[in-house]
């Protein structure tokens, strides 16, 4: 697959903080995922990134998963997966409790719906 073919893969844009480790490291960096798709995200942080890196990352009810930094551009950088995902999994509810992540924001928001009381909000 060449770029242009990649860059016409879907992608869900979403907030979710995960858990990254660089090749040769020996702890794990917190960082935001911007997007993901089956085969890579954009990830941000402040954490040193170069093309070409090996990298792990913990996507919720995936586990770690293998790819390779594909671009960096100040703070954000392409992450290309070894082997497809199945984005819709790591986006599901936790499948315990304790896998609850307060951090997730998915978007858009355009489909919450406003108050249902009927009397007007009152100001503050």
């Amino acid at each position: 697959m060449n770029a242009t073919e990649s860059r016409q893969i879907a992608r869900d844009s979403l907030f979710v903080l995960v858990d990254l480790r660089r090749d040769g490291d020996d702890h794990d960096h917190r960082i935001k995922m911007r997007n993901l798709s089956a085969g890579g995200m954009l990830a941000e942080g402040a954490v040193k990134a170069a093309r070409g890196m090996s990298v792990w990352v913990n996507l919720r009810n995936i586990g770690w998963v293998e790819g390779t930094v594909a671009w960096v551009q100040e703070t954000r950088f392409g992450i290309a997966f070894r082997d497809e995902i199945d984005p819709a999994a790591a986006k599901a509810a936790p499948s315990s409790a304790a896998d609850v992540d307060p951090f997730v924001v998915l978007r858009p928001y355009a489909n919450i719906a406003g108050p249902t009381r009927a009397e007007p909000l009152r100001k503050i």
